[in-house]
């Protein structure tokens, strides 16, 4: 079985002033000691940040967008485009996040198109899925999980599942204070990498990374790691504090 790299990821969402942005580098991410053979750590800022922190940020952590346009470049006022972050130098963003579908209509078809076009023009991408309560509450958590994941499915071909970091994120756990059990979260990312083996390959499964999110803090990220199935995390509000440093420390081991 392959040894899967962790993943921490750094969602900052619509936060920070510039000054703030420099404190949480200088002071948090710049003093961070981790292995980049054990974990990848990916942060990523609002658009106007990007370049400050790509330029001020230690080497072995990596910078990511929030969003990317379906577009490429030319006439579509307010959007950035893959071919931008190429041009800074980046590699990653995050697509599918729940405040996108929830907030910007951004749809299961949408969200595939943005994946599929990501990787296309060289992204790799944190793709992310997860339920509302009433899907929980009805039972119908794999159910919205696969379609979200099917409609990805429908846009890639196996090699380019290489670039694809999947995020489950329930959506009612995020920015709660809520979080899922270790239990609850390792049934759902069993429940995806089962669904990568049989519609995929076992090959992708395997080598896959999910990462969970949804209200993970320094207190309980030591317990949910050690779960089988869970790579890592997509962390909001506490990759905004000094906690960061103890979920990256937590995941700078290697699982078997």
């Amino acid at each position: 079985m392959a040894i899967r790299r962790l993943f921490v990821g750094g969602n900052w969402k619509c936060n920070n002033t510039l000054a703030q942005t420099k404190d949480l580098v200088n002071n948090v991410l710049n003093k961070l000691h981790f292995d980049p053979a054990k974990v990848d750590v990916v942060v990523a800022p609002v658009f106007l940040h990007v370049p400050w922190v790509a330029e001020h940020i230690q080497k072995p952590v990596q910078v990511s967008v929030q969003n990317t346009s379906l577009t490429g470049t030319g006439a579509y006022t307010g959007e950035i485009s893959v071919a931008h972050v190429k041009d800074l130098g980046l590699n990653w963003a995050i697509l599918g996040h729940s405040e996108r579908r929830q907030y910007y209509g951004e749809t299961n078809e949408v969200v595939a198109n943005k994946v599929k076009y990501a990787v296309e023009n060289g992204l790799d991408v944190i793709a992310c899925v997860g339920e509302h309560l009433a899907d929980r509450e009805a039972n119908q958590t794999n159910q919205v999980v696969e379609g979200q994941l099917e409609a990805i499915r429908g846009k890639l071909n196996e090699a380019q599942w290489e670039k694809i970091v999947i995020a489950y994120e329930p959506v009612w756990a995020i920015g709660t204070g809520k979080v899922a059990t270790p239990a609850q979260a390792q049934e759902v990312h069993e429940f995806i990498r089962s669904y990568l083996t049989q519609k995929v390959s076992q090959n992708v499964s395997q080598k896959t990374r999910i990462l969970y999110g949804g209200s993970v803090t320094e207190k309980n990220a030591g317990e949910l790691i050690h779960q089988k199935d869970i790579d890592g995390f997509l962390v909001g509000g506490a990759s905004l504090k000094p906690a960061f440093a103890d979920i990256v420390a937590a995941c700078n081991i290697v699982k078997h």
